[in-house]
């Protein structure tokens, strides 16, 4: 856990002022190597969807090792377990998905600090120096260590007002895709009623003297968002900005191409 970059972190959104990050899927710790490079304030790895591993996670945790960039880990689900592992392994927090109820958010938390206050065990892993620095890295974990949940279903957004007065929670964070589906309109990152939905709920967030954020869509998005008051703003996921930088460049010579769900290419 790196203290000293959450401290950095939170003292610019007290601030007012915004924090930027990357959302990583692949598995080549150079990513993270180079936003770490690049001074991003945040970098989260996503081991809910797609195929990174445990080595790769950790991998990625190394790769921002001693820097002010802070490396939070979205886990699968709501699980001890799970929590334990990334703490364990050096994460500054965790992102925690599908969080609709206090009681969901509440259980993170505890999965996060250690007894008498939480539920976490001891372990003598790579958070604790491998058991030579238990005392120091306990000190300070249960002060700093971020519990951040998603907001991604109508419920979810529902439940705002009960959900920004759980202790331990100071930063939220919004999956518009998910939200769409649950709203009746899967495949659409923010359908109809949607964007409105999460603008009230960041509305209630900030009111309570907390941060949300999300993921632009593109850099046009990313100042829309800046504007309307969301500061954990994500620049992109490093695949779908890989992705958009090579059909920008394709398109500049006349190569206007897409790719399909069956990995298909779509000339046009």
């Amino acid at each position: 856990m790196k203290s000293r970059a959450i401290q950095a972190l939170r003292q610019k959104l007290a601030a007012g002022k915004s924090v930027y990050g990357l959302w990583v899927t692949l598995e080549s710790a150079s990513i993270t190597e180079m936003g770490v490079a690049l001074g991003l304030d945040w970098i989260v790895i996503d081991a809910e969807h797609g195929h990174l591993d445990w080595h790769d996670i950790l991998e990625h945790v190394r790769a921002a090792v001693r820097s002010d960039t802070v490396v939070l880990v979205r886990i699968t689900e709501l699980n001890g377990g799970l929590i334990k592992r990334v703490l364990d392994i050096g994460a500054d927090g965790v992102v925690v998905p599908w969080i609709e109820t206090t009681e969901q958010l509440e259980r993170a938390v505890a999965y996060c600090h250690y007894p008498p206050k939480g539920l976490r065990g001891f372990g003598a892993e790579r958070a604790t120096g491998w058991g030579k620095a238990v005392a120091e890295h306990v000190a300070e974990a249960d002060d700093h260590v971020l519990v951040v949940p998603i907001i991604e279903s109508v419920q979810g957004g529902q439940n705002i007002q009960a959900l920004v007065a759980v202790p331990g929670v100071e930063l939220f964070f919004f999956g518009p895709a998910d939200f769409s589906s649950t709203a009746g309109y899967p495949g659409q990152w923010e359908g109809p009623g949607v964007a409105e939905q999460i603008l009230a709920a960041k509305d209630v967030i900030r009111a309570a003297g907390k941060h949300c954020g999300l993921l632009a869509s593109n850099n046009a998005n990313l100042l829309e968002r800046q504007a309307q008051g969301f500061r954990m703003l994500g620049l992109g996921i490093d695949g779908g900005l890989l992705m958009r930088t090579l059909q920008e460049s394709l398109e500049s010579v006349g190569l206007n191409s897409t790719i399909s769900a069956a990995f298909t290419v779509v000339n046009s």
